[in-house]
């Protein structure tokens, strides 16, 4: 017996526990939208394709499950290609199923072909960054590719893939045998653990070790190994520093948290790191902007400091930084076995650090104290210090963050206290505007009990407002915080500093401070906006958006003050060498 391929490619998906699938329509992808209307999984309809990116990304973060994205071929996956390469650099699984010209077109250039240097190679665009595209050129053959695309996703290091199929494939027949066989294939691959020997070697060279720091990346959240990390550090005793996106990993008041390293990192935590004599760095690739541009001395100090390494990846193990013990494991697994051995080895746990938790707590309040005229300001516009520092007051300890890039990145790496395990989504490695905002939405869907706030830069928000209508036709309550700057406010920080002057990075109307009504917009397209007027009301305005329980959108006025940094970023070297300049104030 024989079905459509588009009717047997639905309830795949659904065997998978799809529910939503993000994306838009277009001539090449209707004939899925078909079998969709007949199916549980819903559809998000989106504006435009980077926001069903951004968007099942966030629902793939928050959800911890593969997210789908449905495009149309040439400008729609183009289009979806900046929030899929964001995902490739911070390692979410996605598949990305994009309609391609018919197959029996190639070469004669229908309609959006893409065939500049080959015949119906539209495919090819997803190359340097997915783990792998697939054009799909016999309908047999789709069952195949589909199950290989969700395992490849999520095995080893997680990331994106493509499928790209003739818009004819969708339409023809295929054995339902071909697809029912995928029923006997597992879901889910055993990853990789420990063995014995390893652990046992890891565990007695940090019990041993002087000053060692565990450094934790995102790659923690993402193999859901927070509390197995939790349980080793207590065992242990071990303060634990944290990459941007291993923000979160442990609370951010746990007595050995030290905080995020790095260019926007503090002193006292790049101190810990450099100054330890064993360095466990697990889930992280150790980035520039982590690695203070990798100069030495700064934030870490190899090889001085000796490193243990381990990462599902094997490409990251010694990419940067010269290891003495490197594996290749899944965390949560590894995690298991750490604590199985450093139990039996150490059954009552390792004495230390008692100093040192009291150095964490009042480094935590010197860095209070530092801010707190700027959280206390009554200023207007806002100082950005007591925006965030009004959000979290306001929020629950569970709430789901998205970030985007700027104030609301980097301040809230350096200065947001995170309570929950994984529930900060930020732009990693590709630094995207316009990610907090669609992100949102996926995590929403992925956690619809859980409060979501967007915060996100006027200038990332300009990037798709059109996420506003999806939120009102899907019913998704997100608060969306412009922190509005009428810039590209660390960009114009840097540029002054470096050369004295702000040319095309402040939004401007003859000469005058430009910036959009962004709660007039929210209210035309059905959200409600609200402007708040001072520092005073933003808190009070906060806790009603959260009440009421719809899309909200709060247009804050904020300073442009950069934020404070200790580290080093090699850009500058190269804008001003010899100096010590970084950002500065924009009035």
């Amino acid at each position: 017996m024989k079905k459509l391929v588009s009717e047997q490619l639905v309830t795949y998906l659904e065997t998978r526990g799809v529910e939503y699938i993000f994306g838009l329509c277009g001539h090449t992808n209707i004939a899925v939208l078909a079998e969709l209307d007949k199916s549980p999984i819903k559809f998000i309809n989106v504006r435009h394709e980077q926001i069903a990116a951004h968007a099942a990304d966030g629902y793939a973060r928050a959800k911890k499950q593969t997210s789908v994205v449905l495009s149309h071929l040439g400008p729609g996956l183009t289009n979806a290609a900046t929030g899929v390469a964001n995902a490739a650099l911070d390692s979410i699984p996605m598949v990305v199923i994009a309609g391609d010209v018919p197959s029996h077109y190639y070469g004669k250039h229908p309609h959006q072909e893409v065939n500049m240097h080959a015949d119906g190679a539209q495919w090819e665009i997803y190359r340097p960054f997915v783990k792998r595209a697939w054009r799909v050129d016999r309908e047999d053959l789709f069952p195949e590719i589909l199950q290989k695309a969700f395992q490849l996703a999520e095995s080893g290091r997680p990331g994106p893939v493509l499928i790209s199929v003739p818009m004819d494939m969708f339409s023809k027949e295929v054995e339902v045998e071909r697809f029912e066989r995928l029923s006997h294939h597992t879901h889910v691959i055993e990853k990789p653990s420990l063995d014995e020997e390893t652990a046992e070697r890891i565990v007695e060279t940090l019990a041993n070790a002087e000053r060692p720091v565990i450094y934790a990346g995102g790659g923690v959240v993402l193999a859901d190994a927070e509390e197995g990390l939790r349980e080793f550090v207590e065992h242990m005793n071990i303060p634990v520093a944290h990459s941007l996106m291993g923000k979160g990993v442990l609370p951010d008041d746990h007595d050995l948290t030290l905080g995020m390293t790095g260019f926007w990192g503090t002193a006292f935590i790049n101190g810990r790191t450099k100054n330890a004599d064993y360095l466990f760095g697990v889930g992280t690739r150790f980035s520039e902007a982590d690695s203070s541009s990798w100069y030495k001395n700064v934030t870490f100090n190899f090889p001085e400091t000796k490193l243990i390494h381990i990462d599902i990846d094997s490409n990251e193990i010694g990419r940067n930084y010269p290891v003495e013990i490197g594996a290749v494991a899944d965390l949560k697994r590894a995690f298991k076995a750490l604590n199985r051995v450093a139990k039996r080895l150490y059954p009552d746990g390792i004495e230390r650090n008692q100093s040192l938790k009291k150095e964490i707590i009042q480094y935590r309040q010197d860095l209070h104290n530092s801010i707190s005229e700027n959280v206390n300001s009554t200023a207007f516009p806002l100082k950005p210090e007591r925006i965030l520092a009004d959000v979290r007051e306001v929020l629950p300890r569970d709430a789901y963050i998205t970030t985007d890039v700027g104030w609301n990145k980097n301040g809230v790496g350096q200065q947001f206290p995170i309570y929950t395990p994984g529930s900060i989504l930020t732009p990693g490695g590709y630094a995207t505007m316009g990610f907090g905002s669609s992100a949102a939405l996926g995590a929403k869907l992925a956690q619809p009990d859980k409060v979501v706030v967007s915060l996100i830069g006027d200038g990332g928000f300009g990037q798709n407002p059109a996420v506003l209508a999806t939120a009102v036709e899907e019913n998704i309550p997100v608060i969306w915080v412009v922190m509005n700057n009428s810039a590209y406010g660390t960009i114009a920080g840097l540029e002054m500093a470096h050369y004295e002057t702000t040319y095309g990075t402040l939004f401007k109307r003859g000469g005058e401070t430009y910036t959009p009504n962004f709660a007039e917009i929210a209210n035309g397209f059905g959200v409600k906006g609200i402007k708040v007027k001072s520092a005073e009301e933003f808190k009070s305005v906060l806790k009603e958006a959260i009440e009421a329980n719809e899309p909200v959108v709060l247009d804050v006025a904020m300073r442009n003050e950069p934020v404070p940094t200790d580290g080093s970023w090699n850009i500058n070297d190269i804008y001003s060498p010899g100096s010590k300049k970084s950002h500065v104030s924009i009035p």
